[in-house]
């Protein structure tokens, strides 16, 4: 049976007179790594925050950690990266030892052992000088230390080159499968979120418009592409006997193309085949 680790049941959240989270749900289950899809404004950081007790809401309830934790013992099984607080002249290993101090942690060689984790156990110099990459590396060292159960990282990936968008992939899938930890990640780069979670949620304007697994992203066509041993044979006749079918592959959606079906349905913009993309058409079509 799936253990939930995080939910929330239909809450809102307002500033003044804005609402930016309507009657939101989500279930997070432990080992998961669950990844949070929208545009700016959509209450991404909003979501976090809440769960991390910077900020309240209205209504509705939140339950965190095993069943009959409070949301202060709850609390305490989190670690999270919402934007890095680094002093610029102290290297990363000064930098993670405050924090080390800061937290309560007694154990001197966790800021080793976060480092090692991190990739960032050979680094030199101020933090001044790491590469934004590694900026964000220490940063998600940070939220390590103590060897937390679950780890809130908030668009890590943000800003970064191809390489170190693949570091911090990496990182956080050795995470969860090495430590056990259950990540919940937000992101803009629909592509490499697809590449890193196994379950998406995706916002829309405060609310939660879908909630999806991979396996969702397969397309409902049953299209397949099919490699020949003789393409001459092929062309002449697919369906002639003595043409071995090599293999097969599933045609999918990607992320992207879910993602852009849902926002236009939520919207009420309905693309015909004609004038949009197939992805875009065949992600509306699945709902």
């Amino acid at each position: 049976m799936e253990q939930s680790v995080i939910r929330l049941e239909h809450v809102n959240k307002s500033y003044g007179k804005h609402q930016v989270l309507r009657d939101v749900s989500l279930d997070i289950q432990k080992g998961d790594i669950f990844g949070i899809v929208g545009k700016n404004g959509a209450g991404k950081t909003t979501i976090f925050k809440i769960i991390l007790g910077l900020s309240d809401f209205e209504s509705g309830k939140l339950w965190i950690g095993e069943e009959g934790d409070s949301l202060e013992k709850g609390r305490r099984r989190i670690g999270f990266l919402i934007g890095t607080n680094f002093f610029p002249y102290m290297t990363g290993r000064q930098n993670l030892e405050y924090y080390r101090e800061l937290k309560g942690i007694r154990d001197k060689k966790e800021v080793d052992r976060v480092l090692q984790i991190a990739g960032l156990d050979q680094a030199k110099g101020p933090f001044r000088n790491y590469s934004l990459g590694m900026k964000q590396r220490l940063g998600i060292a940070n939220a390590i230390l103590g060897n937390p159960e679950i780890l809130i990282l908030d668009e890590p990936t943000n800003g970064l080159d191809p390489q170190g968008i693949a570091d911090v992939r990496e990182l956080i899938q050795k995470l969860n499968r090495e430590y056990g930890m259950t990540v919940v990640v937000s992101s803009h780069i629909l592509g490499e979120l697809q590449n890193t979670a196994p379950r998406f949620g995706i916002l829309s304007e405060g609310r939660v418009a879908k909630v999806i697994t991979s396996e969702d992203l397969i397309s409902d066509h049953k299209s397949v592409r099919i490699r020949v041993d003789d393409l001459d044979k092929a062309r002449e006749a697919l369906q002639a006997a003595g043409v071995e079918i090599l293999g097969e592959e599933m045609e999918s959606l990607s992320l992207e193309e879910f993602y852009f079906g849902v926002m236009n349905e939520e919207s009420g913009e309905r693309s015909s085949a004609d004038d949009a993309p197939d992805g875009a058409a065949r992600a509306t079509a699945r709902r």
